[in-house]
């Protein structure tokens, strides 16, 4: 029990820090539009709530021009809770509850509405969805525990936010794209079927998860801490019923959390933006501080620069687990397209210094903005792996203020 309620401590800790490094996405100047949230307030009749029992929220930023009927619906990330102990640390916080959510997000990424900045998508329906139910819209329990107020609402969150905005004009989509970073990005892989078939058929629809690519990996120090706290957030959550049939046809409902599982039983076209050396991973499912007792990569996965070669090569057999793993991505549907860099870093979609900038991460001399682009609408086939760290000089390495 105690080990339980540290590890939850220690991952909740971890995604608040990652939130916040990530909340500094604009690059000044070049941020664009200014968007307000917006809460979801007829769907807490529907009990489609976060884990307070507040409403769901959103950012929306209308399409204009060309782009009026084509809609990009992007979830957000933030980790997940497993049990009551570690729901309840999120409870009071922006990833359990809309009113501590931020009121106004700076645009940018694939979310800019500058054409220079996101030449495929600047003029599109644009939502950022915000995370409050940590189960990456699995959960669904109807009974609420009065001694914590928990809701475990995440796919009637899902659903109501989708029927929203078909209410709003994505019922005439001529494009749609699910997407969403980390968590978020691991519920786009649950839910692209599901999401395909609540839009119209006519409607193109392709998702796109960006660090959402969670491998089933053990930790430094031999200990399955990732497949563990995912079965105990399905059971926490019931998100069996949920997830994707394909999948808990065939195996335990836990580990239909990893996207190895999911992949192969997809019917619809996605698109896997990754780092091979994801900084979240390493530090959370590799490296936590419950399963790194001895502190082998304490250090070393606050900042790469800074790792023995020793430790480098713990980081390298990561990374050869996670290449293996992602292959099935382009193996099991040849219309899936991946860029999957070898860089320490986690979420690379939202922020304009690494989705089109100059200097932004390439690989076969192609930005993501431009691989994810031609990918979607069918310009050119893009499926590549990159080489092991540091051989990518474009690589935007994360590291971790330890102040």
């Amino acid at each position: 029990m105690e080990n339980a309620r540290l590890a939850a401590q220690w991952l909740f800790i971890g995604t608040m820090m990652t939130l916040l490094l990530l909340g500094a996405e604009a690059i000044p100047g070049k941020a664009g539009k200014i968007v307000k949230l917006t809460y979801l307030e007829e769907a807490v009749a529907k009990g489609a709530v976060c884990l307070d029992g507040s409403p769901p929220a959103y950012h929306f930023s209308e399409g204009f021009d060309a782009g009026v009927n084509n809609w990009l619906v992007f979830f957000e990330g933030g980790a997940w809770c497993n049990n009551a102990t570690n729901c309840l640390l999120r409870r009071d916080t922006a990833l359990g509850s809309s009113k501590h959510m931020v009121k106004e997000k700076a645009f940018s990424g694939i979310f800019s509405n500058m054409q220079e900045l996101n030449p495929d998508f600047y003029n599109w329906n644009r939502i950022r969805v915000k995370y409050c139910d940590g189960s990456s819209y699995t959960g669904d329990v109807e009974a609420v525990d009065p001694k914590t107020n928990l809701h475990y609402r995440g796919a009637r969150i899902f659903q109501a936010i989708i029927d929203n905005f078909l209410s709003k004009g994505m019922n005439n989509a001529e494009n749609a794209i699910l997407a969403g970073c980390s968590a978020g990005g691991l519920a786009t892989i649950l839910h692209c079927d599901r999401f395909r078939q609540l839009v119209p058929a006519k409607t193109k629809v392709k998702c796109f998860a960006d660090a959402g690519y969670f491998i089933n990996a053990k930790t430094v120090s031999g200990t399955p801490y990732i497949e563990e706290f995912y079965s105990q957030l399905v059971e926490t959550h019931e998100s069996a019923k949920n997830l994707p049939t394909s999948c808990t046809s065939k195996m335990k409902p836990g580990l239909c959390f990893f996207p190895e599982n999911v992949i192969p039983g997809l019917k619809t076209p996605i698109f896997i933006l990754n780092a091979a050396y994801d900084s979240w991973q390493i530090k959370n499912i590799l490296a936590p501080g419950i399963g790194d007792p001895k502190k082998v990569l304490s250090e070393c996965k606050l900042n790469i620069e800074k790792c023995s070669p020793d430790q480098l090569k713990i980081l390298h057999d990561y990374r050869n687990q996670f290449v293996d793993k992602v292959n099935v991505v382009s193996s099991s549907n040849s219309a899936n397209g991946m860029f999957i860099d070898g860089c320490y870093s986690h979420c690379q979609a939202g922020t304009t210094a690494t989705w089109i900038e100059k200097g932004s991460p390439v690989l076969k001399d192609t930005s993501i903005a431009k691989a994810f682009g031609d990918w979607y609408f069918e310009r050119k086939p893009f499926k590549e792996i990159d080489c092991t760290y540091p051989c990518n000089p474009t690589c935007h390495n994360r590291a971790f203020d330890t102040s």
